[in-house]
């Protein structure tokens, strides 16, 4: 019987067998950020031990800086000690720190891929559930927990149970105005929040086959809410292209044996996977969440379901309790549903080509009166590939805020948020309670739709914006 992707990944790192169900396995990358690294680090110091593998770890700042522009590390009070820490502690242990300002610095998920620190067939690591996002390289990549994160450091290995196995398969094409974000929308609306739990789900079939990177990138980013701790699409053509002269890939005295070592991290043909879904992309429209789960989410030109629509196993009273936070009402069409404010940025949304599907909907055009509109590039890179084609130019023109690097408001740890009872259209990848500020109402969605309620100050389909 044949291997899944999963499966020959997860055998090729593994240490030692404990049990049946449990393995110790390498790391082969394992990244840090500001909320949780410089404290890991001081914990692998202050009980005697020293990091296993330095050139192994990478770091950077993004949940905690600020985003304005002009910012240093010290912008944000809350965050300036978590920055200086983090800087000095990598220092001290000799791990490599992409610094405000410096290419590399930006969102954990962004960075990495664009730096080629995550490849086909790696382990990759991150206190941060949203690692899942490294998956779209062919890699097995998960977040994890604070004490984790410091055995890691002190041993580059870590103790895992093996999952079981999901295959996520999509056919058929996309309509016009549908991109990965609204893919990854219906699969969770589709199947829930916890259908994936306590498996690793790949993601196939035709329509993932052609999407680029960046969108595999969207699709596997969302994997974590619908569950799965880890999401990942086998390696392709485009996996080496989009690799090829990255800073951190292979050198060219190594490329051809890295490639042919890539191309086996496929799933073979009589692999078998514990559990299967197939979904019709033609089925998808642009999609936008109505509740506070990500799984509460429908059509952009639907209603919200009537309650007795919804399958006995979801509680009434958790779904009237969202529509009352959200101020909605079931029945109701979003559309129309005035806003207060945009966000378009997030390790969901925050790429190069997340941005120009947004500039080429607000081109030309002007956001509405008294809407806030935030644009967040993901990384340094992606700000200067941005700003030299004119992207900011373009949002500036249109009354977009053109930002600095970071996470901002998608989970609102460097003091940027919402207020209270704001409507905030959101490009990020959670709508809970809270999740952009005390009492904010997040609708996740698109860039495309994200762009398009900017400028019309309230929901609204994206295929009707010219």
């Amino acid at each position: 019987m044949g291997q899944t992707l999963f499966e020959k990944i997860w055998g090729r790192h593994v240490v030692a067998q404990l049990s049946e169900e449990w393995a110790l396995l390498h790391i082969d990358r394992h990244l840090l950020h500001d909320l949780s690294g410089a404290v890991a680090l001081e914990s692998v110091k202050s009980r005697g031990f020293t990091v296993r593998n330095p050139e192994l770890v990478f770091a950077t700042a993004d949940h905690a800086v600020a985003t304005s522009q002009g910012r240093t590390g010290y912008t944000n009070p809350g965050g300036a000690r978590l920055y200086e820490e983090l800087k000095k502690a990598t220092e001290q242990a000799s791990i490599r720190f992409f610094d405000i300002g410096k290419l590399g610095q930006g969102i954990v998920h962004v960075m990495a891929p664009e730096l080629g620190l995550v490849q086909p067939g790696m382990t990759l690591i991150c206190g941060d559930s949203h690692t899942c996002t490294n998956g779209a390289l062919g890699a097995l990549a998960f977040g994890i927990g604070s004490s984790e994160i410091i055995h890691a450091l002190a041993t580059q290995t870590l103790l895992q149970r093996k999952p079981r196995t999901m295959n996520v398969r999509i056919h058929g094409k996309l309509k016009p105005g549908v991109f990965a974000k609204d893919v990854g929308l219906f699969l969770i609306g589709l199947l829930g929040t916890r259908a994936g739990t306590g498996y690793a789900v790949e993601f196939s079939g035709p329509l993932v086959r052609e999407f680029g990177i960046e969108a595999r990138m969207t699709l596997c980013n969302l994997s974590i809410e619908l569950g799965a701790k880890m999401g990942m699409i086998a390696p392709d053509e485009k996996t080496i292209s989009y690799l090829s002269g990255k800073p951190f890939s292979p050198p060219s005295s190594q490329w051809e044996e890295a490639v042919a070592q890539w191309q086996e991290m496929v799933s073979d043909p009589d692999a078998v996977f514990d559990r299967e879904h197939v979904a019709d992309a033609a089925a998808i429209a642009p999609m936008m969440t109505w509740g506070t789960s990500p799984e509460q989410v429908i059509a952009i030109d639907a209603n919200i379901p009537k309650l007795d629509a919804f399958e006995s196993g979801q509680s009434r009273d958790a779904l009237e309790t969202a529509l009352a936070y959200m101020d909605l009402r079931p029945g109701q069409a979003l559309v129309g549903t005035p806003i207060d404010r945009v966000f378009i940025g997030a390790c969901t949304n925050a790429r190069i080509s997340d941005l120009r599907e947004a500039a080429r909907v607000v081109a030309g055009k002007r956001v509405a009166r008294g809407i806030g509109a935030w644009v967040v590039p993901g990384s340094e890179q992606v700000k200067q590939d941005a700003e030299r084609e004119g992207l900011d130019q373009i949002f500036l023109s249109a009354g977009f805020e053109w930002r600095e690097p970071g996470c901002s408001i998608c989970v609102a740890a460097n003091g940027e948020r919402a207020e209270p009872g704001q409507r905030v259209v959101s490009t990020s990848n959670r709508n809970f309670v809270g999740r952009q500020g005390p009492g904010v109402r997040t609708h996740l969605a698109s860039p495309a739709s994200a762009a398009a309620a900017a400028l019309a100050g309230e929901i609204i389909d994206p295929r009707e914006v010219a």
